[in-house]
């Protein structure tokens, strides 16, 4: 089968399969730290009432046959403990069949992570991860050659995340049509970064040419990773480019970082060498074993199966975003930002030690560890890393719907200093005592002028709308979350 052998492409197969094994490693260690407040059985939203309404058909999961949360969490690093084994190169130390149930192995214990992870794990990364770790069951090691097969493949997945958010824009929001988004977009994405005041500082006339060049890169550029070499190769390098752009402009967990990797996968061994330096080993093997290229073969066939629905979502005026067409998230649809919100809301927490409320009552504020809360706090680089309560605070200021699963019991962990769900927190004004009393304001936020940053010492100002929810004690609580 040396015909499936794409010799071209040893840096390619190296950089994707220790890349995507990086990123099991960062969302392994998200679940881990993160689960317990989240999911574990005293959480918000706890798996095991989950697993009670849902079926192993619908949610195929290891968790269907047993739960407790030390088994959640031995799962977690189990998994990000093999993951940075194949980071330093485990799955070439391994017969090539062990490489392949390693990669098999991560694939089926992140699965069965999302597919309990409720709107926890409601994002398009999720998809991303699970679709990009199965082709790596299927990369081979150096045992074999690239399979061409596999590595076309993985330009498949390169060009539905892109394309498709590239047209869910032009179908989406106006503004991506007339080249003003970005007036907004830096402000009001979900998580800002530390650079995200500059970019969104910068003059209109650049925002402009920065939403041109996204609907090229997304729109047009992708069609260039089918065309011969170099082609294919100055196409990924863009599309690295531009990713590298948006990992400086905000925080959006490993989504961008995993897109440079499949980029990386498009660019020859020619172009590896001019940038690094490096050449193909002289004793690389230039074929593919008969039993691992009909294997190569029988799931080249199964994408293309379940691509069909993904391909007709991409030309639907209906289009799907960020969805899965099957429980196994094998091959799915993306985009991203199909309409960019013109104003910043945000849910800021509070509490007091008062057992009386009153207009005198002293409020004190909690802070998150990613979103925006204290005015004066510069917005931090989180990224690759998630952080789950953060974002899904942000889509609560735009819809309580979005909170009404969880909102409750994130208050009564609140009241009862709730060790688990605190710990998702960045500061506890009650760090002894748990407060009498919580309750939540909506403010809108705006990032503050250049002289309003030199003056005041603050990147946001914002001013208060209104209650989000009104103070709520112990009982009260308790009574909402029923």
């Amino acid at each position: 089968m040396d015909w499936l052998a794409a010799t071209e492409s040893w840096w390619g197969r190296f950089a994707l399969t220790r890349g995507i094994a990086a990123i099991y490693l960062v969302a392994f260690l998200c679940a881990a730290l993160q689960f317990r407040g989240l999911l574990g059985s005293n959480g918000m939203t706890p798996i095991p009432k989950f697993l009670a309404r849902s079926s192993f058909r619908a949610k195929p999961s290891i968790f269907h046959w047993h739960y407790t949360d030390r088994f959640f969490a031995a799962v977690c690093w189990a998994g990000a403990a093999v993951s940075a084994a194949l980071v330093l190169g485990l799955g070439d130390a391994v017969p090539l069949w062990a490489a392949m149930l390693l990669w098999f192995g991560l694939w089926v214990a992140y699965l069965s992570i999302v597919n309990v992870g409720q709107c926890w794990y409601s994002f398009g990364w999720e998809s991303l991860l699970l679709e990009a770790g199965f082709l790596a069951v299927f990369l081979g090691n150096d045992e074999t050659a690239p399979p061409l097969l596999v590595l076309l493949l993985a330009r498949w997945l390169l060009f539905r995340l892109e394309f498709g958010a590239g047209l869910i824009k032009i179908r989406g929001d106006r503004c991506w049509r007339d080249l003003t988004c970005l007036y907004y977009h830096h402000e009001t994405q979900p998580m800002p970064g530390p650079l995200s005041w500059f970019f969104h500082r910068l003059p209109k006339p650049l925002h402009r040419v920065e939403v041109l060049g996204n609907h090229i890169t997304q729109l047009i550029v992708p069609f260039g990773l089918f065309a011969p070499q170099p082609v294919a190769g100055i196409a990924a390098t863009i599309m690295i480019v531009t990713q590298l752009w948006l990992v400086a402009s905000g925080n959006f967990a490993w989504l961008n970082w995993l897109t440079i990797v499949l980029a990386c996968s498009v660019l020859d061994d020619t172009m590896f060498a001019a940038v690094l330096g490096v050449t193909t080993p002289a004793d690389a093997p230039t074929s593919v074993p008969t039993w691992f290229g009909v294997l190569v073969l029988g799931f080249t066939a199964l994408v293309l199966v379940l691509s069909w629905r993904p391909a007709l979502n991409l030309f639907s005026p209906h289009q799907r975003m960020n969805s899965t067409f099957d429980p196994l998230h094998l091959v799915n649809a993306y985009g991203a930002f199909g309409s960019v919100g013109k104003t910043r809301y945000e849910v800021v927490i509070e509490g007091t030690a008062d057992t009386v409320i009153s207009p005198h009552t002293e409020w004190r504020e909690y802070g998150f560890k990613g979103k925006p809360g204290d005015p004066a706090r510069m917005p931090r680089q989180w990224a690759p890393y998630h952080l789950r309560l953060d974002w899904l605070m942000w889509f609560a200021a735009l819809s309580s719907s979005y909170a009404r699963p969880w909102i409750g019991q994130l208050l009564k962990g609140l009241l009862s200093n709730n060790r688990d769900i605190v710990k998702l927190l960045g500061h506890n004004p009650f760090p002894d005592q748990p407060p009498t009393h919580v309750r939540a304001l909506l403010y809108e936020y705006r990032f503050t002028t250049g002289k309003e940053l030199l003056g005041d010492r603050a990147w946001w100002h914002r001013e208060l709308i209104g209650d989000y929810l009104p103070p709520v004690d112990a009982d009260r609580v308790r009574r909402f979350v029923s």
